[in-house]
């Protein structure tokens, strides 16, 4: 797999841009679409194609970890605002008063 950018002349094939998902392919010699931010990989779309199942097992063994983390952030915040309504002195900590006090207008 080679790597090319947005504007270069390049052979036939077909060139992928996984970042925006868009693939082109050539008939023939050609310039690729885009600027210097658009980066293309050439490679074949079996190889594209046989990588979409890995994908899909990494992501299977992922999701119970994904789901563990999302539960732990929901409960530890459920636990801190219980105890940030028990702390008296109205301690608010999403409020920054770092101007100081008003002045009264004479």
């Amino acid at each position: 797999m080679t790597r090319y950018k947005g504007g270069d002349r390049v052979r036939k094939g077909t060139y992928w841009d996984f970042k925006s998902g868009n693939r082109v392919d050539m008939a023939g010699e050609g310039i690729l679409p885009g600027d210097e931010r658009s980066k293309y990989v050439r490679c074949p779309p079996v190889l594209v194609l046989l990588s979409g199942p890995v994908v899909g097992l990494f992501y299977v063994v992922a999701l119970p970890f994904i789901a563990l983390g999302t539960i732990l952030t929901l409960a530890a915040g459920k636990l801190l605002t219980g105890i940030v309504s028990i702390v008296p002195f109205g301690w608010r900590p999403g409020e920054a008063h770092l101007g100081g006090k008003r002045k009264k207008q004479k």
